[in-house]
């Protein structure tokens, strides 16, 4: 996972929060907080999605669908691309760097 710097982080989320307006979504919340922003939006079809910025600039994106009947979701594919420690206790921390989103200077 890319290390996102807090200097980057505003930027991160200006960058979402134009595509996801011209996308047509909605924005409900925004968070400012400088270590930790966040933007909430919903989409047409009433799905809410956000993108937050947690520990040591670790981003999540969730998306949450309306009422939905129940279905079976088929097994991956394929293997997943980022290393996870079979020792490890806790959700593992961003560990790549990035040149832009990385970077400490503004």
């Amino acid at each position: 996972m890319t290390v996102v710097s807090p200097q980057r982080r505003g930027s991160l989320l200006g960058v979402v929060d134009r595509f996801w307006r011209k996308s047509g979504y909605r924005v409900t919340a925004i968070n400012s907080h400088v270590d930790a922003p966040a933007i909430f939006v919903r989409t047409r079809d009433g799905c809410q999605v956000s993108l937050t910025v947690a520990d040591r600039g670790q981003v999540h994106f969730d998306v949450d669908s309306p009422c939905v009947r129940h279905s079976e979701v088929a097994d991956s594919t394929s293997q997943a691309t980022a290393f996870l420690d079979p020792g490890a206790e806790f959700i593992p921390r961003p560990n790549i760097h990035s040149d832009f989103w990385s970077a400490s200077g503004s």
